[in-house]
């Protein structure tokens, strides 16, 4: 239960941010960086260093401006779930048959959480610099949860998942209440 509570902060965090998470969890990992992180493990560490930092750096920048939003909303949109299910097998010490189940679950909790993004997005054409910036922090800090405080990452990943279902409520009844004008 804990492994996944793990895996669903660490998969939240991926759901805000893509490459932030995935280059906090390498680097907590100490000098043996990505070598314990399913498929980022194959590819050499140095280049996954450049590339993780670059597009950290661009997400941080670029998340600032509404253009830069646009843009990485499409693009995080794509990518999320294969981050999601990466920060979950890597914060995950379950067994292998429930690898995949883990994957699962963390892609496709990541991808909710970006298309509730998505979705405040287009409502408030924009997401509000304050909010950015508590999405910065709330990315980071979870994944620092996943890794040494698993339950208080979970919680706080729930509550998210909460906040995405109650956001589909509200956007389901007003898309209702339009129709019957």
């Amino acid at each position: 239960m804990i492994e996944l509570l793990a895996a669903l902060s660490a998969s939240a965090a991926a759901g805000m941010r893509t490459a932030l998470p995935l280059l906090f969890i390498g680097l907590l990992q100490g000098r043996l960086l990505w070598s314990q992180v399913p498929i980022l493990s194959h590819i050499s560490s140095p280049v996954l260093l450049g590339i993780l930092t670059s597009w950290s750096f661009v997400e941080l920048l670029a998340s600032k401006k509404l253009m830069g939003q646009r843009v990485l909303q499409v693009v995080q949109l794509v990518l999320s779930p294969l981050a999601g299910a990466i920060m979950g097998l890597a914060v995950a010490s379950a067994t292998a048959p429930a690898n995949w189940l883990i994957a699962l679950i963390g892609g496709t909790f990541a991808l909710v959480l970006q298309l509730t993004q998505v979705g405040w997005f287009f409502r408030l054409r924009g997401i509000p610099l304050w909010a950015v910036f508590i999405q910065d922090f709330l990315c980071i800090v979870l994944v620092f949860f996943a890794l040494g405080a698993p339950r208080q990452g979970g919680l706080i990943a729930l509550v998210l998942l909460w906040f995405a279902l109650r956001s589909g409520q509200y956007w389901y009844r007003r898309y209702w209440q339009n129709l019957k004008q």
